[in-house]
């Protein structure tokens, strides 16, 4: 392009406790400026804003308020008017919310077809919305993109759409999660209100992140477990009052729950990525994790994979880690390794990548 391209990135999604989505939105947001300094960066945010204490997750970049509230009933055309007054060269939709009335230069990241593939825990109006707003979107967007081979098969399929529409970028992990230096580790403890071991898991009330499993064998595994999760109880989650909920946490805290662990369980049935299991590993904490979806891709070798209810697997998987230090070793190790390779400065290299083909900008 002759002229310095805006982009416009989507960050309405950003609201209340972080979710996966609104986390690769801002770690977008926050590197995108400092790769491409000629090209003017704004990121779209709903009627209240951004939510405060982001910290360092605040993006470095100008931003729009837009009446369209995310996902609300009047959000398409709200959104249309937005993007027609400020006008950008390309929008990327970070989310399966898309403007469909918009008929500008559109890249849209697509996480995971749950909504579809998963049918029994989604209403009707959730698959509407994907077939008739998503589906029809997609197809004319410049670029899609998605973060794992098991999603963009999974995309394909329940949008009729060729696999090779999609580009597959995996998301990545922060460098401020890291394994802490033993003499620190006691004073996070401490902090947290955790005990000296103890299993970490991270999930939600939805039914496929299968937490109701754990609740089940909690009384059978050698340490307490604790579970980061948004303002919720135990019982909501499907597990014992004994479990403890770590809620509110802010990205420091996360980050020690995290290191603090002797493991993470993962044993959600469905995920178009997995994020804390690429967290856990980064923080050097061996990952047990459920054997199937993207989590194989995310965790491959460098944990253990156990089909998501077999309870007598995920106890005696834990029992072995325990049991063998050297194990444990190797899969603190093997995870390092690997999420030293998935970063979210090569996330926001490649996507980059994607808007200068979508702009005929190469």
């Amino acid at each position: 392009m002759s002229t310095a391209p805006h982009v416009m990135i989507d960050l309405r999604m950003v609201e209340g406790s972080l979710h996966g989505i609104a986390r690769y939105a801002l770690e977008l947001a926050r590197r995108l400026p400092a790769l491409a300094p000629d090209w003017r960066f704004t990121g779209l945010v709903g009627p209240r804003g951004l939510p405060p204490g982001l910290g360092a997750l605040t993006p470095p970049l100008p931003l729009v308020t837009s009446r369209a509230a995310f996902l609300s009933p009047t959000e398409q055309p709200l959104l249309t008017a937005s993007l027609a007054q400020h006008r950008p060269d390309l929008f990327h939709a970070t989310s399966f919310s898309v403007p469909a009335l918009w008929p500008g230069a559109l890249v849209a990241t697509l996480h995971d077809a749950n909504h579809l593939a998963l049918p029994e825990l989604y209403g009707a109006k959730q698959r509407l919305y994907y077939r008739l707003i998503v589906g029809p979107t997609a197809r004319r967007a410049r670029a899609l993109i998605t973060v794992s081979e098991f999603s963009r098969e999974e995309l394909s399929r329940h949008l009729g759409l060729s696999p090779y529409r999609f580009q597959v970028i995996p998301q990545g992990v922060d460098a401020a999660f890291s394994p802490l230096r033993a003499s620190t580790i006691e004073a996070s403890r401490q902090r947290m209100g955790v005990p000296r071991g103890y299993l970490l898991s991270v999930g939600n009330a939805k039914a496929y992140k299968n937490l109701g499993m754990l609740g089940r064998i909690s009384d059978r595994l050698p340490l307490p477990l604790r579970v980061v999760a948004g303002a919720t109880t135990a019982p909501e989650l499907g597990l014992p009052e004994s479990v403890r909920i770590l809620s509110g946490l802010d990205e420091a805290q996360l980050r020690e729950a995290y290191a603090c662990a002797t493991a993470l369980l993962f044993p959600s049935r469905y995920e178009g990525f997995g994020l804390p299991a690429l967290e856990a590993m980064a923080s050097g904490v061996p990952v047990i994790a459920a054997d199937g979806s993207s989590l194989r891709e995310v965790v491959g070798g460098a944990g253990l994979l156990v089909p998501p209810d077999d309870e007598e697997g995920w106890v005696e998987a834990v029992l072995r880690l325990r049991r063998d230090p050297e194990l444990r070793r190797e899969l603190v190790e093997a995870g390092l390794a690997r999420a030293a390779r998935m970063t979210w400065e090569l996330c926001a290299q490649r996507t980059l990548q994607v808007y200068r083909r979508a702009l005929g900008d190469m």
